[in-house]
């Protein structure tokens, strides 16, 4: 239900206007049993029965001979309702895992339910991990039926086949879309209904709850000679290394003030580390494109010779006897060339943005400031690019001859007033920047001895307190408590569950601790004193040094003294927020359209504004983690907006929802939600775009209204409106748990910039 915005919302949802508890399926299969997959027309091809969790039977879609990049499948026929919207769901078994076993891809009527990587409406309905996502307990997907394939029906023919593993970043098909040559995981019930959330019967077995999961012992404090050890054997190498790269350069110029490292006050790293600057400087003047991107970096274009930068100005005392009026100038005309091309090509995405602004921009200036001050820009100007990129000043865009391209109009902040990125809408893994915000704070350090910038260290402090409510509990693979990145209702997330996160998640690039160390701020201390009292902190890390790149190597080298100054902070009482038993609590960020809700032993995470990145799509994703069972689904809500009068019609891709780049190799697949009709939001003026382009605005809406069983979560994303909900007669007597207290009247008013989460339940 899609409408233009008005001042007064009658929110309808009448598919939806009933107690969640007396939802029922419309049709159920059961797969394994005789009787049921013949009521439903099956057919299958390499697929095997097997018992499975709980002692269910289950079908299990098995590799090709040869091996091709989709596995078995099985077709069947199943009810629907021919008047109003339907869903499906698929009963999955949450202790399987394993990403080789690939994903599984719904079709409709022969078509494939929308697209397989990172769409609105997902044709994977599931995308094995290596982590199980709900051990010794079943989880559920739920996703739309193409409203056209079931309106005036009372069936349709539908179909579920096994598919290779997918890598997003794969340039080639081969390497994006992998064959599959194991066993999918099983698949045990499938059940169409007409509620966006699934009920399943009160006598299918779910599994006991996880009560009270042990604590990690092992690994142990072992692992900080581990890390120790092969930062020492990289430096000791890099020392005897003839000539260095960029980034080898930047880890000998960050070990030389760490103590325990080979590097620490190394005369002869000094002057290696000038003699590489050189060799840079003549690789630059040979191929003058190296400021722009240097091939030793990871994303060469984010770069330049920004690493450069950082050495100088990290060894900038250090430095000073080799600094001749040549290499003065010699290294101010490199970072010159890097900072003024890196100006006029910065980029929207906010991990990308703030990885350009520090290196391309800020870094390389700071180099020059030590070369040659006259040619640096001032501080201010320098540091107005880091304000931009991490929130603190409207972002701009480029600069042009005219000033500032301001692609996204002149008030489009990088993060959200409540601290969280904006790519478009809420991002788990991606969304994790706390390493390049601490790396931009620490950049902005006069000397190492002195602090950073005060409001960047402030904006850091508020990004990591919003990304501590996106880690909820789970069971690890070994059975010990942990938490978890919430990632499902991600908008650049294909990994399920997320990777184990408590106050930071640590990547290639640092550890766990930096954004605690940097800030102290004590909720954050917590939740880093929480990550090592639970155990998770030296596993973690040993998952991390699985990769043997010298990436991770680089970013294992303040792990150890972060470590120890986490251990010398008096015991925080502050614990994640969702954390069993801490206080329960709505949070809601109007401008990423993002909820999470704590409820008891109910959580539920859900993105309103879902993946919309060409029109108004009216679709939501949510999350919902039970003691007992685990559900995330697509749903249908309803959604206010501002018209534009375009439109955008969704085209036939099924690979891609962003790209074209493999469409060729996608074989006579269709596409099921080809050809409807997306209207496209108001665009502000100035503002480049035409239908079909990707734009944060394009599908923003005014206003969101959810229902998800005994939830109604109602948003206003404006600044200068109110909106009055009405209460359907099915929720009387619901609680507001954004206000704590029960609905007391049939309509509530719903300010600008606010969140109103009504819920009827049984604890």
């Amino acid at each position: 239900m899609i409408r233009n915005t008005t001042l007064t919302v009658l929110v309808l949802l009448a598919w939806a206007a009933r107690v969640s508890a007396a939802a029922a399926s419309l049709d159920t299969v059961n797969f394994g049993d005789v009787a049921s997959e013949r009521n439903h027309q099956l057919t299958a091809t390499s697929s095997q029965i097997r018992a499975g969790g709980l002692s269910q039977s289950a079908r299990q879609l098995m590799p090709l001979d040869p091996p091709a990049d989709y596995g078995g499948h099985v077709a069947f026929t199943m009810k629907v309702d021919p008047d109003r919207p339907n869903y499906f769901t698929i009963k999955l078994w949450g202790s399987d895992a394993g990403e080789e076993r690939g994903r599984l891809l719904l079709f409709c009527e022969g078509k494939q339910v929308g697209v397989r990587h990172i769409g609105d409406v997902d044709a994977c309905l599931d995308i094995l991990s290596d982590q199980p996502r709900n051990p010794g307990r079943f989880t559920y997907v739920t996703t739309i039926l193409p409203k056209r394939m079931t309106n005036g029906k009372s069936s349709i023919a539908l179909e579920v086949r096994a598919l290779g593993r997918i890598w997003g970043y794969g340039d080639t098909w081969e390497r994006f879309q992998r064959k599959l040559e194991q066993p999918s995981r099983g698949i045990y019930c499938a059940y169409t209904h007409t509620d966006a959330q699934f009920v399943p019967p009160a006598d299918e077995k779910q599994g006991p709850p996880p009560i009270d999961p042990p604590t990690r012992s092992e690994p142990g404090i072992e692992v900080m000679g581990e890390i120790k050890s092969r930062v020492s054997r990289e430096i000791t190498k890099l020392i005897a290394t003839p000539q260095l790269n960029q980034m080898q350069m930047q880890l000998l110029a960050r070990a030389y003030h760490v103590k325990w490292t080979p590097a620490y006050r190394s005369e002869e790293v000094v002057a290696k580390l000038a003699k590489a600057l050189d060799g840079v400087y003549d690789a630059f003047k040979r191929d003058p494109k190296l400021a722009r991107e240097d091939k030793a970096t990871p994303n060469p274009d984010w770069f330049g010779l920004g690493p450069s930068g950082d050495v100088i100005r990290l060894m900038a005392e250090p430095l000073q006897p080799h600094l001749t009026a040549a290499r003065r100038a010699n290294w101010s005309e490199m970072l010159i060339a890097c900072r003024d091309w890196h100006r006029t090509s910065r980029r929207q995405y906010t991990n990308q943005s703030m990885i350009k602004d520090l290196y391309g921009i800020y870094l390389a200036n700071r180099g020059i400031a030590v070369c040659d001050p006259a040619k640096a820009m001032p501080e201010a100007e320098a540091r107005h690019y880091l304000y931009e990129a991490v929130g603190l000043q409207p972002w701009l865009g480029s600069d042009t001859a005219n000033g500032p391209a301001k692609p996204l109009g002149h008030d489009y902040m990088q993060l959200t007033a409540k601290g969280l990125t904006k790519e478009l809408g809420y991002v788990g893994s991606y969304g994790e920047v706390l390493d390049w915000m601490t790396a931009i704070y620490e950049a902005t350090r006069p000397s190492p001895d002195q602090s950073g910038d005060e409001r960047i260290g402030t904006q850091l402090a508020k990004a990591a307190r919003a990304r501590s409510v996106f880690r909820y509990p789970i069971v690890d693979a070994d059975g010990f408590r942990a938490m978890a990145l919430e990632t499902t209702v991600g908008w650049r997330d294909n990994h399920y569950p997320g990777y184990v996160t408590y106050t930071q998640r640590p990547t290639r690039d640092a550890g766990p601790f930096e954004a605690s160390v940097a800030t102290l701020d004590p909720q954050l201390v917590g939740g880093a004193q929480q990550l090592i009292a639970d155990g998770q902190f030296f596993a973690s890390m040993r998952e991390v040094m699985k990769e043997s790149s010298f990436r991770v190597t680089e970013g294992l080298l303040y792990t150890p003294d972060q470590f120890e100054a986490i251990r010398s902070q008096p015991p925080s009482t502050h614990r994640l927020p969702m954390s069993p038993g801490e206080p329960d609590f709505v949070f809601a960020d109007e401008e990423d359209g993002v909820v999470a809700i704590k409820n008891g032993q109910d959580i539920l995470y859900a993105s309103l504004y879902w993946r919309a990145r060409y029109g108004v799509n009216g679709l939501a994703r949510v999350h919902q983690i039970t003691p007992t069972i685990e559900r995330d689904a697509t749903a249908w809500e309803d959604v206010r907006y501002d018209d534009s009068g375009m439109t955008y019609t969704r085209d036939d891709r099924v690979v891609e929802a962003q790209t074209r780049r493999h469409e060729k190799s996608k074989g006579d697949v269709k596409q099921a939600v080809e050809g409807e009709v997306l209207p496209i939001a108001k665009i502000p003026a100035g503002v480049r775009f035409k239908p079909g382009d990707e734009n944060v605005h394009a599908g923003k809406g005014t206003f969101y209204a959810l229902r998800y069983g005994p939830y109604l979560i109602a948003m206003n994303c404006t600044t200068d409106r109110t909106f009055d909900l009405d209460v359907p007669d099915d929720m009387a007597g619901a609680v507001n748990l954004t206000a704590g207290r029960a609905v007391a009247s049939s309509a509530l008013k719903v300010g600008p910039r606010s969140t109103v989460v009504l819920w009827k339940g049984e604890r």
